[in-house]
């Protein structure tokens, strides 16, 4: 399919700037039965739905000779859930509307509101920017939305996660009821299509995600390894890849400060965007990446959202994502306008499931590999910098004098030697990292435990689920009746009918003497039974679901009597703890393994 039926302006300016065919988007929002109602579109990131929107709404605004007619007040409006986001918009909208006589005003955060107001002012045909901003100049009256003839909400989802939902329903109730209204969203969670029935009539539903929603032009892949060398690992992968572009998503803005830290001190051109940063050091940030002059970026999610680097071909999670929406989103910073692009998922051993129940939602198919190897980085730069020794060049006169002037000095061999070796000292040293082995990964799990605890002995108590069993009730108990503190008390595994709970080896005798003692001392903890026991909690799940169900023969029966736990249980009998009453029972495991 090929631009078909635009205004001539429009048309002039997609050649213009190398649109040969329009994106599945584009394509959709042109269709017959999409023209002139308002659109409910499920869209990737990166997949031309600036253009897409651009598009559509220019029956709305322009006149019969394709150009834009002079008016007081806008007759269209985008908004967009960040700053970066809406001067994308802005730069986007400019070019597709140049011949047209638009005037497009920006309104955005860490821009001067006088100046803006005076583009207002002037007659701007588009606005563009965010809620807060649009909200402050509807409410000073510096915004007059009577004349709208559009509205576009891009990327809808985002900002009702970002807590833009009053700054949107205010502007959205200021608008006539005679506007379309375009809502471009990567996901459709219920808040979406709430918003959707409120503000729009009749709308079509327009979705270009399909059953594959991972980018087409991104490969996916799933890095392996210890808990321990995630840092190593980004190091290598960063070398290995040698991207122009690296963006590398963490879950904190701790995590940010500190792996940029670290990739600075390894020698890498790093910046840093989180919520800690003021729009003067992002906007410095983001120049830097634009300018070259830095090729990394370590980021959160939020301060994330709306970047887009042309030359971005590498995305790290070196955090894994909360959902499949966010490894959507975060994937989707890179193998925009028909560019590829590598996504890598860095998954420590005991995550692996995890991320393969997340990837299975996200129906992304990911190419799990191991970390690469120093090995592997030493021999891509070889072929990297052979690549680039072999590329023609002009040689000056000056460089020819000075290449005469080594080869009287040294033999050929050695100049290219050491021409090697200057290019190898500009590069950060890759890292040694622990082969992906069985011994590996048990030694990895090994480390997880807390000190002390290398050697336990498992107890249990005749209390679980069914009895409303909680850590915050068993840890006082536990130290009270064993004459422990809770620094010597381990994981503890709640079942349906037993609870189990480690103890160091060191005090297990002490504190089953103490247990003896204190055996029956409290009447309301009489029934309570507390012994050493000789299977681990694994070993004994199948008997506690088999005493949890009626008519099981192990343990006490559903019907029975329960002991009775301090605080738990009232005179009346009535349940009185945290959980009586409640419909949802405790987690099986409210404490990690040690």
């Amino acid at each position: 399919m090929t631009f078909s039926n635009l205004p001539p302006h429009l048309g002039e300016a997609l050649v213009e700037r190398g649109y040969a065919q329009p994106t599945p988007v584009q394509a959709a929002v042109l269709q017959p039965e999409a023209l002139g109602r308002d659109l409910v579109v499920s869209a990737q990131t990166g997949s031309g739905k600036t253009v897409a929107f651009g598009l559509a709404m220019a029956g709305q605004l322009l006149g019969d000779e394709g150009t834009m007619p002079r008016a007081s007040s806008p007759l269209a409006l985008v908004i967009a859930p960040t700053r970066e986001l809406a001067l994308q918009v802005s730069r986007e909208l400019t070019w597709l509307y140049a011949r047209t006589g638009a005037r497009i005003a920006t309104c955005v955060g860490g821009m001067n509101p006088s100046l803006e107001r005076r583009a207002l002012q002037a007659g701007a045909s588009i606005v563009v920017g965010t809620p807060g901003r649009l909200r402050d100049h509807l409410e000073r009256g510096a915004l007059d939305l009577t004349a709208l003839r559009a509205v576009v909400l891009d990327e809808a989802d985002e900002m009702l996660d970002m807590g833009f939902r009053e700054d949107l329903e205010e502007i959205l109730d200021a608008t006539p009821d005679a506007r379309r209204t375009l809502l471009f969203s990567a996901t459709m969670p219920r808040p979406i299509e709430a918003l959707a029935k409120r503000y729009q009539r009749d709308a079509l539903r327009i979705s270009t995600v399909g059953d594959d929603r991972g980018h087409g032009d991104i490969a996916y892949q799933a890095v392996t390894i210890s808990p321990s060398e995630i840092e190593n690992a980004v190091v290598n992968l960063l070398r290995f890849h040698e991207a122009e572009t690296a963006l590398l998503f963490c879950a904190t803005r701790d995590n940010v400060r500190h792996l940029h830290a670290m990739l600075q001190e390894r020698g890498f051109a790093a910046v840093a965007l989180s919520g800690e940063h003021s729009q003067s050091e992002r906007n410095q940030a983001l120049q830097a990446m634009r300018d070259r002059r830095v090729r990394v970026c370590v980021a959160t999610d939020v301060a994330a959202r709306g970047i887009d680097l042309p030359t971005l071909s590498l995305v790290i999670h070196v955090e894994i994502p909360r959902d499949a929406e966010a490894l959507q989103h975060r994937s989707g910073r890179t193998g925009r306008a028909g560019k590829k692009g590598t996504a890598v998922l860095l998954v420590p051993y005991p995550r692996r499931r995890r991320v393969e129940e997340l990837l299975r939602r996200a129906r992304i198919n990911a190419e799990w590999i191991e970390a690469p190897s120093r090995e592997a980085i030493m021999a891509q730069d070889r072929e990297r910098l052979l690549a680039a020794l072999l590329r023609p060049v002009e040689i000056e006169d000056g460089d020819r004098e000075l290449a005469e002037r080594l080869l009287a000095e040294r033999t050929p061999l050695d100049i290219a030697a050491m021409l090697i070796q200057a290019h190898r000292s500009t590069m950060p040293e890759p890292e040694e990292l622990i082969e992906n082995t069985p011994d590996a990964r048990r030694a990895t799990q090994q480390e997880r435990h807390r000190p002390g605890f290398e050697d336990i002995v498992w107890f249990r108590m005749n209390v679980g689920r069914n009895q409303n069993a909680d850590p915050r009730w068993i840890l006082p108990v536990l130290c009270r009746r064993g004459h422990i503190t809770r620094n010597e008390i381990g994981a503890i595994r709640i079942g349906p009918a037993e609870t189990h709970f480690q103890v160091p080896r060191a005090v297990a005798d002490k504190f089953s003497a103490a247990l003896l003692r204190t055996a029956g001392s409290e009447g309301d903890e009489e029934s309570l039974v507390i012994e050493q026991s000789d299977e681990a909690p694994r070993d004994t799940a199948r008997q506690n679901r088999k005493s949890s169900r009626p008519g099981g023969d192990a343990g006490p029966r559903p019907g029975g009597p329960k002991p009775h736990r301090k605080g738990f249980v009232k005179k009346s009998g009535h349940a009185s703890g945290p959980y009586a009453g409640a419909k949802k029972k405790p987690p099986r495991d409210r404490r990690s393994d040690p």
